[in-house]
């Protein structure tokens, strides 16, 4: 189960999402991302991962398309900060389908 709070300010959206960030919750988060940026733009966009307790690859990759679309993201935790410091664009670089973090061998260059 995911909880989506949305926070908005002046200048800022903010989601602070709290448990999985698994399946179906995905689809409940792109949509609400995307029903707040069709109605505002120029604004500063934060997702606060701080409460989340799994992401799985679906969610890595959602996080992906959400940071090369203006997301910043607010996280506590050793693996949720390395996730996303190593977050790959949507289109540039696919998830390793070996299971292993980092590059391949072959993007290494």
């Amino acid at each position: 189960m995911l909880k989506i709070t949305k926070c908005s300010t002046a200048n800022e959206d903010r989601w602070i999402l709290c448990g999985q960030l698994t399946g179906p919750w995905l689809a409940e988060l792109r949509s609400n991302w995307d029903q707040v940026r069709d109605r505002s733009r120029g604004r500063r966009y934060v997702i606060d991962l701080s409460d989340v307790t799994l992401i799985d690859e679906s969610a890595e990759r959602l996080l992906g398309e959400l940071k090369d679309e203006g997301a910043e993201f607010v996280a506590k935790g050793v693996y949720t900060k390395h996730l996303l410091e190593n977050l790959r664009s949507a289109e540039r670089q696919p998830l390793r389908t070996d299971g292993r973090m980092g590059r391949r061998k072959s993007e290494a260059s």
